[in-house]
């Protein structure tokens, strides 16, 4: 790293933790369950563009956002893997020789020749403030553990007495798929201290909401102990999700008492059998969905996506709009966090639909109690009810590849005596039944979205 690179980066990193307002005091455990009580909502770059987003590409983005889904409660722009990473590429990760942007810390900062406004050693900040200018939060990805580049040049660690990034790693577990990183060994001393070192540059920087990969399989509770203690004594209410994989459910406990959202599979793709995958995987998962922490089901691989992403070529998602209703309808009805994968500027009508029925992204933030009826042949409904107003809602489900089914349910097991008043929540179409149950026939891949409230 050049000496005048160097100078900016200090000189950029003092001035960050002047202006910074963080308060010293601590968040209170579990405090952070507060922060995401509705799921949080978003845009992720990762389905566009893989590891190569860049600051014009976010913006953009955000100004969308901003405009034509803000209103229904969309909020997040994240900001996925390697933004520190100068020439990365396309469908997949260059690792044979990657250009990190480091500071003297081992602590990763933007490359600038992706995101611009970070010269002067300014990081994210300029960037956070636009987003934020616009109502907006900013988020961004990491990869746990420390970087290799910071233990092969025994960086100190920031609020250490000479403690070095050589003397908190192993090799052990370290990430199958992307080598940037090694593991921290949570008891070593020096380990907190990095991850409140990270923590508090991205406090400066303005950042709303991480997402920290490879923590899942296998289950990292050492480091998620870190990280957890390092956003609470950050001074900045920070959204934590950890991804990717299937987390354990033996994790559930722990998990659902560190993190507001954690990946239940890897990642989902615009094909069915990700999306069935996706429906058996979250079964066990139910118990678990509650205000602050939420089992997540990935990003929505919907509208434009793979512009340069890891899969395939650049498209319009491959899923039909059947299976598009089926995967934005499970996805509302689970109370899954939802963030938008594809391209949002390149939205056509039908996709925009999808991210902004009234009804639905009301289901999506009040309803409670959700809870699968049942699973089989397949045949799924899932339920919840909104004490709000009192109505229960309904998702029926026929995931078969051939043949057309009828899907029903006894209006008894939803808690309806009597005449209901029923909408079909994308259509808009209303109607009324006295009979026993509800139901549809349903054509392959396809399902039904309703509302119903009882009759007095």
């Amino acid at each position: 790293m050049k000496k005048t690179n160097l100078l900016a980066m200090m000189m950029g990193a003092f001035f960050l933790s002047v202006v910074s307002n963080a308060q010293t005091k601590p968040f209170q455990k579990e405090e952070f369950k507060q922060w995401a009580q509705t799921p949080p909502m978003g845009w992720n770059s990762w389905d566009c563009y893989g590891p190569t987003v860049e600051e014009h590409e976010v913006k953009a983005n955000a100004d969308y956002m901003a405009k034509e889904l803000k209103k229904f409660g969309w909020e997040y722009v994240v900001v996925d893997i390697r933004w520190f990473v100068e020439n990365d590429k396309a469908g997949g990760y260059n690792q044979t020789d990657p250009r990190y942007v480091i500071d003297q810390y081992g602590r990763y900062l933007p490359a600038v020749n992706r995101f611009p406004s970070a010269k002067d050693g300014q990081g994210f900040k300029p960037l956070a403030d636009y987003i934020h200018k616009k109502g907006l939060k900013f988020g961004i990805h990491i990869m746990r553990g420390i970087p290799k580049k910071a233990v092969e040049e025994k960086m100190p660690i920031k609020g250490t007495n000479g403690i070095t990034a050589d003397q908190i790693y192993s090799t052990a577990l370290q990430c199958e798929w992307l080598r940037d990183n090694y593991t921290v060994v949570a008891d070593k001393p020096g380990a907190q201290e990095y991850y409140n070192s990270i923590f508090e540059l991205y406090a400066q920087w303005g950042v709303d909401f991480i997402k920290i990969d490879d923590l899942s399989r296998p289950y990292h509770e050492g480091e998620i102990n870190l990280i957890r203690n390092a956003i609470d004594h950050c001074g900045r209410k920070i959204v934590l999700s950890t991804s990717p994989g299937e987390t354990p459910i033996s994790a559930a406990q722990h998990v659902s008492t560190h993190a507001n959202m954690w990946r239940m599979v890897d990642d989902v793709w615009d094909t069915w059998p990700h999306i069935t995958h996706l429906m058996d995987v979250a079964q066990k998962w139910y118990p678990y969905i509650a205000p602050g922490t939420w089992p997540d089901c990935d990003m929505i691989p919907l509208g434009r996506i793979s512009i340069r992403g890891e899969r395939g070529n650049d498209r319009m998602t491959r899923l039909t709009k059947d299976e598009q209703y089926t995967l934005i309808t499970f996805f509302n009805i689970f109370k899954s966090p939802l963030f938008f994968g594809g391209d949002l500027p390149s939205n056509d009508a039908f996709t925009l639909s999808l991210l902004t029925n009234k009804e639905v992204v009301k289901m999506h933030n009040e309803s409670t109690a959700v809870k699968q009826l049942f699973q089989k042949d397949g045949k799924i409904a899932v339920t919840s009810k909104n004490a709000k107003d009192g109505s229960v809602y309904l998702a029926l489900f026929n995931i078969s590849d051939k043949d057309s089914q009828k899907v029903s349910v006894n209006l008894s097991e939803l808690g309806i005596s009597g005449t209901a008043e029923v909408l079909n929540m994308w259509t808009g179409e209303k109607s009324k039944t006295a009979s026993k149950e509800i139901g549809a026939d349903l054509k392959p891949h396809s399902s039904v979205l309703y509302q119903l409230k009882s009759k007095k």
